[in-house]
């Protein structure tokens, strides 16, 4: 039998044959605790599945992924394990119309977060569980038909160590005998059942509403997080963006929230940002801040609880049949999350968060060689899990804002509500979505959904103006570019100077079709400074610029009074420099122009990642050290002026953190951690602390000793990683030695502290050092890919790359693997060939940048 990597042909026969009444699964969880001679740790796992045969055939497999299977019984009859299991699948035959299987088995602890994931938890010694699932890891915790359309209701029952609380997605109770067992399910799917165990920190809630027919829906909060970040946990405001997210979906969909309690688990060393299992939503505990962060950390936290609560009903009411169709519940969630944001909570710039964070994650996926349309074509597991990317999230959101405008809010919005009455607990396909949004807004869904889901690829949009005489608008036109030119509905902006502000004098919004589109609606207007194409950023595209509005960009983008204007230059002028049309160099100048004029932090954080990548991966070699020491003077300078206790301060202490090259920033640093030096109104706090010392590490003036001292004030979980990271970053050939064996050799460190070994290995200003790992990667990344979970091989591959080793060899073996390496797992070579496409980019923008020398 074929091994972990379930097909699509494999599920959609399946699916063909059987339906599932229901399960019941028994897990017996108390092995997390004490010592264990186990050479793998496991608990035990007992699955009752009811399941009907529906088709032709008498045989079929479930999924187990486990170290050993107990017993195997269907219909009453024994089958030896021995036989019918091989590692992933067990095998049934002699299928009766109606079926019962028990499997009892001993599944496996993980330390990868995939599967139920234990942590010990270094500050106290307590042990924590989790399960995390998607696209197909509910078989590493129970015997399941691992595959989203054969959908059923669930029963747990856990028993746990003493002292311990246990959640799944249904409301539970303790029984007298100490087993805790749940109601049963609404017919879900197998990747969002859930279970959390532990001795967590607990804090309720209700939301309460009535109902348009007058009954009242309560529905249970709570919220969850390890005892030892207790004291961090601002639960009041995780219930305040919950409570109005509740608002604004039931204003909207028509549907009551229809699965019970609303629990929300913020969880250690977890992979995602956040899981929407049902009555029972898991975040990554990092949205738990430690110590002061900027209002664009609470957004972002909010922005993910109100994406995890759209797909109560995008996913988990109405799921898709196949992962091909993934888009319809994660493009919805991403979009819902930030319409919601913007509309029902004090995050109402939401919005521009999208067009200059999420839109740029999308804008670089949809450029790799890997691109895909939105309805993707998914062969296997493999391919789902790499599909969770910047298309079917932020281009897929970018593409419904542009459906918005295109169809309407209303007819948008009615044709959600009928979606979920027509298909609830059930499994769609586009066509599906299709034809509702037909009957709500009368417009030609096929033709639109051909044109912007089914096709891959970003246009580009440029004006093209002509003035008469007296300097108006002749004639303005937007220039298309693509593989596919695409229907936009797309605003264009004109903007002067006047009184020392470019502030927006006209707009207009035109369908804009084909090469070349003429915006009549424009002509006459007088001579603009800046024509801003894809204003208010209704559309999905790249904006480029006349050489007048460029210039004006270049001197006074500062001075552009809408903060959503503002976003949009910002992002066309980086998306110019990934793209080697402007060099580095320039946009690092125009960074240390007007960066300390932006108002909205979260782009100013986005605009310091985005300058620091400039300097790193698109300045020509020779100009980098300059390049860096211009953006730590502008991050001192900006830090000195920045108000006293503000946001705006902490962001530019961090970001002179990340930029320190010299003798005098070093000192800074230093000072600052030690107390003898002070800038007014900073508080350097735990986290601040680490990010002081963090380059302190990089450059050799912290040692294991000094890094030592600081876990022993932080001697807590995440200050584990930050310590591990910094022990990875140090610059000497031992340390890096050791840090690729404790990755790439032994597979005892835990998907957190992986993350953390590889991101203190890879040190931009440690590029000699690291060179003699570009070979040995090469080497092993097959074998690994066939050793680790695909998680941890994901975070080996792409973080191992040998991409800082920026030349024309580097580029050379990479295509020598891919040609030596065709049969090998296309996911493993969709990784490389992506690793590849940005080497390259990085090499075509060094030119660019060097003949701007």
């Amino acid at each position: 039998m074929p091994g972990e990597n379930l097909s699509r042909d494999e599920a959609h026969e399946r699916a063909a044959l059987l339906s599932v009444d229901g399960y019941e699964v028994v897990l017996d969880l108390r092995s997390a605790v004490g010592d264990s001679a186990e050479a793998v740790r496991t608990f035990r796992s007992e699955t009752t599945i009811r399941f009907r045969r529906t088709g032709e055939g008498t045989s079929t497999f479930v999924d187990l992924i486990a170290p050993s299977v107990t017993a195997v019984t269907l219909n009453g009859r024994s089958l030896d394990p021995a036989v019918v299991f091989d590692g992933s699948r067990i095998a049934l035959d002699g299928l009766a119309d109606e079926n019962t299987l028990v499997v009892d088995a001993q599944c496996a602890y993980s330390r990868t977060g995939e599967g139920m994931h234990r942590f010990v938890d270094p500050e106290d010694g307590e042990v924590y569980l989790y399960t995390q699932y998607e696209p197909a890891d509910a078989r590493r915790v129970y015997a399941d038909f691992e595959q989203p359309d054969l959908k059923a209701p669930y029963r747990f029952s856990v028993t746990a160590p003493e002292g311990w609380t246990v959640w799944s997605n249904g409301v539970g109770e303790q029984d007298a005998e100490g087993v805790w067992r749940f109601a049963e399910t609404a017919p879900i799917s197998t990747y969002i059942t859930c279970v959390v165990a532990g001795p967590y920190h607990y804090v309720t809630d209700t939301y309460t509403r009535t109902l348009d027919d007058g009954t009242e829906l309560e529905i249970p909060l709570g919220a969850m997080c390890r005892k030892g970040l207790a004291k961090h946990f601002d639960a009041d405001d995780v219930f305040l963006i919950t409570k109005q997210g509740f608002d604004f979906f039931h204003d909207n969909f028509d549907y009551p929230y229809p699965f019970g309690k609303y629990d929300q688990a913020f969880v250690p060393e977890y992979n995602l940002g956040a899981m929407e299992n049902p009555g029972m939503v898991t975040f990554r505990e990092e949205y738990i801040y430690r110590g002061k962060v900027t209002q664009a950390a609470y957004e972002r936290r909010a922005n993910v609880i109100l994406h995890e609560m759209a797909h109560m009903w995008f996913g988990d009411l109405v799921t898709m049949v196949w992962w091909d169709d993934l888009w319809l519940k994660e493009s919805f969630a991403d979009f819902m999350g930030s319409f919601s944001l913007a509309e029902a909570t004090r995050f109402t710039n939401s919005w521009v968060t999208f067009a200059n964070n999420r839109k740029a994650w999308a804008y670089r996926a949809d450029q790799l060689p890997s691109t895909h349309p939105i309805t993707a074509d998914i062969r296997d597991l493999e391919d789902a899990k790499l599909n969770f990317d910047g298309i079917t999230y932020a281009k897929g959101a970018s593409v419904l804002k542009q459906l918005v405008a295109y169809a309407g809010r209303d007819a948008f919005l009615e044709g959600a509500r009928r979606y979920f009455k027509r298909h609830a607990y059930g499994n769609t396909r586009l066509a599906d979505l299709l034809a509702i949004l037909e009957e709500t807004s009368g417009r030609d869904m096929k033709s639109w959904a051909k044109s912007w889901l089914q096709t891959s690829g970003v246009n580009t949009m440029t004006p093209a103006v002509t003035y008469d005489a007296e300097g108006r608008i002749t004639e303005l036109a937007v220039l298309q570019e693509g593989d596919e030119l695409r229907p936009h509905r797309a605003a264009v902006g004109l903007y002067r100077l006047s009184g020392g502000e470019l502030v927006r004098y006209a707009r207009a919004e035109a369908d804009i079709t084909g090469a070349r589109t003429v915006v009549a609606d424009l002509a006459g207007e007088e001579k603009p400074d800046l024509v801003l194409v894809n204003d208010d950023d209704l559309t999905y595209c790249k904006v480029r610029f006349d050489e007048g509005s460029l210039a004006t960009l270049r001197a006074h983008l500062g001075d552009i009074t809408d903060p959503l204007a503002r976003a949009l230059c910002w992002s066309a002028l980086w998306n110019l420099t990934r793209d080697g049309l402007m060099p580095a160099r320039d946009f690092v100048a125009v960074v240390l122009a007007f960066a300390g004029r932006e108002t909205d932090i979260g782009v100013l954080q986005m605009v310091h990642a985005w300058a620091k990548s400039a300097v790193t991966l698109y300045a020509a070699p020779e100009w980098r050290e300059e390049g860096g020491r211009l953006l730590a003077e502008g991050a001192l300078r900006e830090l000195r002026v920045a108000e006293p206790g503000s946001e705006h301060q902490l962001t530019w202490a961090r970001f002179l953190a990340a930029t320190a090259s010299s003798d005098a920033d070093f000192q800074l640093l230093e000072g600052l951690l030690d107390g003898t030096a002070k800038i007014d109104g900073l508080d350097v706090d735990q986290e601040t602390r680490w990010s002081l010392l963090s380059p302190l590490a990089v450059h050799g003036r912290a040692d294991e000793t000094r890094i030592g001292e600081e876990l022993a004030r932080d001697d807590t979980a995440t200050g584990k990683r930050h310590q591990v990271r910094c022990l990875a970053s140090r610059p000497s050939a031992a340390v890096k030695a050791q840090a690729w064996a404790q990755v790439v050799e032994s597979d005892t460190l835990s998907n957190a502290l992986v993350e953390a070994t590889i991101a203190g290995f890879v040190q931009p200003s440690q590029r000699e050092l690291i060179a003699p790992y570009a070979e040995k990667y090469f080497a092993v990344i097959e074998r690994l890919w066939a050793e680790r979970s695909i998680q941890i091989g994901m975070d080996i591959v792409r973080g191992l790359f040998p991409g800082l080793q920026d030349d024309a060899s580097t580029l050379a073996a990479t295509d020598a693997w891919l040609s030596a390496h065709k049969s090998a797992a296309p996911a493993l070579r969709r990784l490389v060939l992506e690793s590849r496409d940005d080497l390259a980019r990085a090499l075509r923008a060094q030119d660019c940048d060097r003949l701007a020398a």
